[in-house]
């Protein structure tokens, strides 16, 4: 007797399940599996280096796909299960095709109160979709996001995880402009902006020469009023 079972969130979880090919083409396959060797030459333990492997695989597909999961399973020798879970754990691994762009507004509570709410609003009526969903044209996937760790230059927009602080609507309607019409705006800091896929592959660790710097002045305010009036942290008892 043949049962089959398909992997994915449990039946009372929120989100999509994990859809699309079940196996790679030989030549995809193959072109995966050395950039795979190169990110599990870096661990002593190679399941370490599953959370890179998965994004690996959303560089090809732009989300967790059937043919993904068995990728990452081989070359680490875990199950589908076990892969799974751990994809299924973490937002940053989609389960629905990403556009060019993911664009995701913080809506916590500092975001919020500084307008992170209303620049949500007024993309979803700017682009005709909710949070979640693609534009026709493929270029935006629109969501919102529950902290962006970027509270000093709220409200916050990040563009396949780079920042834009300090927005407004108006500013936040600029910006998916300039993405859709092939022109998009440099992040207020932190690395150049990409495509989401070529944005996985970074995240892989495939791709180690960009500036990735994302303090800036409000950042750092803090640490340097406390150097300027000599303040230091008490180290812990025993400690010179």
């Amino acid at each position: 007797m043949t049962i089959f079972l398909e992997l994915g969130q449990r039946p009372d979880e929120p989100g999509p399940p994990i859809n699309g090919p079940g196996a790679y083409p030989t030549d995809v396959f193959a072109r995966l599996e050395g950039d795979a060797k190169q990110i599990v030459a870096r661990y002593p333990s190679a399941r370490s280096a599953l959370l890179p492997l998965l994004h690996l695989v959303q560089s090809e597909d732009g989300c967790l796909t059937p043919a993904g999961i068995a990728f990452c399973a081989a070359q680490l020798g875990l199950t589908h299960a076990e892969v799974t879970a751990v994809a299924t754990f973490y937002s940053m691994y989609r389960r629905t095709p990403t556009g060019e762009y993911l664009v995701g507004v913080c809506t916590n509570t500092l975001c919020a109160i500084m307008g992170g709410d209303a620049i949500l609003e007024a993309l979803q009526d700017h682009l005709g979709i909710h949070a979640g969903q693609t534009t026709d044209d493929g270029r935006v996937t629109l969501e919102h996001v529950e902290c962006n760790a970027a509270c000093d230059y709220a409200p916050v927009v990040m563009v396949n995880w780079e920042f834009f602080d300090n927005q407004t609507p108006s500013s936040a309607r600029d910006l998916v402009d300039g993405l859709r019409t092939g022109e998009p705006p440099a992040p207020t800091r932190g690395a150049p902006l990409c495509t989401f896929r070529h944005t996985e592959r970074l995240l892989a660790g495939l791709q180690q020469d960009v500036d990735a710097s994302t303090s800036g002045a409000a950042t750092l305010a803090g640490l340097h009023s406390a150097h300027e009036k000599g303040m230091a942290a008490r180290g812990l008892e025993g400690e010179e």
